[in-house]
């Protein structure tokens, strides 16, 4: 149980294929074993209109869409997300396990595509009304390993469809994007960078520590 009344709002960020899903989803399932009301959700998606927004953002199908449309797109399925889930979640006293925030958006739309960092920023903070998670944590792999993991995992689902719109990227556009997690990692105190080659119990471990000694939660 917890030491006393709180709740976190917690993201989990990486490439494809890092395994921050799985993080993402052992970090809820031990909330939940805790009888500690919790939620995850995701971006993009998270709500039903979110989740309209995700299949045009991932399909392969739509190879023409344009960053500055793509941008638009993300912090509309932001925008709904914050207002619909993560807001009312946090006011309600429940925990937020988010995969993927606005961090996202700076690595693949700034770095990636290419887009001003500053415009970013600013409609980030317009989306989420400058709500931003307590710790964030940034899985990382090599790109070379986690698109392996991705097109594993896509020929193991039946009716998955296969690789998604950023998978199919080529290997310097993840590259791009890894360093630029890194280097916003390591200039943000609510960043904590774990090594995505570990397996994954290894990692839980490691997350479950690092809420412990932030904030003296007893997990």
């Amino acid at each position: 149980m917890l030491s006393k009344r709180v709740n976190l709002f917690v993201s989990f960020e990486g490439i494809e294929g890092s395994g921050k899903t799985t993080q993402a989803r052992m970090l809820f399932e031990l909330l939940k074993a805790k009888g500690i009301p919790c939620v995850l959700t995701r971006e993009p998606g998270g709500t039903r209109i979110g989740e309209q927004i995700r299949e045009i953002l991932l399909c392969k199908k739509n190879s023409s869409l344009v960053p500055l449309a793509e941008l638009f797109l993300y912090e509309a399925d932001r925008a709904q997300h914050f207002e619909e889930v993560i807001r009312p979640s946090l006011l309600k006293g429940m925990w937020v396990i988010s995969d993927r925030c606005f961090d996202a958006t700076l690595a693949y739309q700034g770095t990636g595509r290419g887009l001003d960092w500053d415009l970013l920023r600013g409609l980030n903070q317009l989306a989420s009304n400058g709500l931003m998670p307590d710790i964030t944590f940034l899985i990382d792999c090599p790109p070379q390993i986690g698109l392996k993991r991705a097109k594993d995992r896509a020929e193991t689902q039946l009716a998955g469809g296969g690789l998604d719109r950023f998978e199919r990227e080529g290997l310097g556009f993840h590259q791009r994007v890894r360093e630029a997690y890194i280097n916003l990692a390591k200039g943000e105190k609510r960043f904590c960078i774990l090594d995505g080659l570990k397996d994954p119990s290894t990692l839980h471990r490691k997350i479950v520590q690092e809420i412990r000694g932030r904030f003296d939660i007893g997990l």
